[in-house]
């Protein structure tokens, strides 16, 4: 067993170094490898998205944050490295509505700043190409299946090591300010989506990296993005919005 020792801090240079490489890899597997594989097979591009971007993106992540736990001394089949090291904690009534005056926020300024590309520079597609589709119909439901588990691998895999490995070694090294260079990095990790939707999604960067410092738990990373992540998916899905 390799012996214990204190966490290791996480500086400006490691931090723009792991997540500049995640976001290298998102941007070479949606911009070269899903095109590819949807011309080849005929299929829809969202379905290898969900592949894709389950194994080749989110899975590595996963990986990589077992990895560096290692390196630290700890096992990953241990409880209080979840409970204790990556802060996966029973949640309270106080980060109940820290999560959900989150969402509603982040919601908010969302929309707002999608409305404001509207006005300004007109009509987009809201979804990058490789994620686009047209509501599901009869006989396309069954990417719903394909969903869920990559719906699951991108949620876990990102508050994994993000907020669960990466964020506590930051505020070793940021302090309070460490929510601002973790959002940064999360928002350069979203380069792939191109420069109006990852603008939409900067409150959901730094509000939720803010929020899950602010508590000390992961899990409200988990509701925070898999609160929005996922019933905006099923909406569009079924042709709702």
């Amino acid at each position: 067993m390799i012996p214990m020792r204190q966490m290791p801090k996480l500086g400006i240079l490691s931090s723009a170094l792991i997540f500049t490489c995640a976001a290298i890899l998102l941007y070479l597997s949606s911009h070269y490898l899903i095109p590819f594989l949807a011309s080849v097979t005929g299929q829809e591009m969202i379905l290898f998205w969900f592949i894709v971007a389950g194994l080749i993106v989110f899975t590595p992540l996963i990986l990589l944050a077992f990895v560096m736990l290692r390196n630290e001394g700890r096992q990953i089949t241990d409880i209080d490295t979840w409970r204790v090291r990556m802060r996966f904690r029973k949640l309270t009534r106080r980060d109940l509505i820290w999560s959900f005056s989150g969402l509603v926020i982040v919601g908010l300024f969302s929309a707002l700043i999608l409305e404001g590309i509207t006005l300004i520079w007109g009509e987009f597609d809201h979804s990058p190409v490789f994620m686009s589709f047209e509501p599901l119909t009869t006989g396309r439901y069954w990417l719903l299946l394909v969903w869920l588990p990559y719906w699951v691998l991108n949620i876990m895999g990102e508050e994994i090591i993000w907020r669960g490995v990466i964020l506590p070694r930051q505020e070793l090294s940021f302090g309070r300010y460490a929510w601002l260079i973790h959002g940064l990095g999360w928002s350069i990790f979203h380069f792939a989506f191109g420069w109006q939707l990852m603008l939409s999604l900067l409150p959901l960067m730094f509000l939720q990296s803010y929020i899950v410092q602010k508590t000390g738990n992961s899990w409200v990373g988990v509701l925070m993005h898999g609160g929005l992540n996922g019933p905006a998916f099923i909406a569009i899905a079924l042709g709702l919005i």
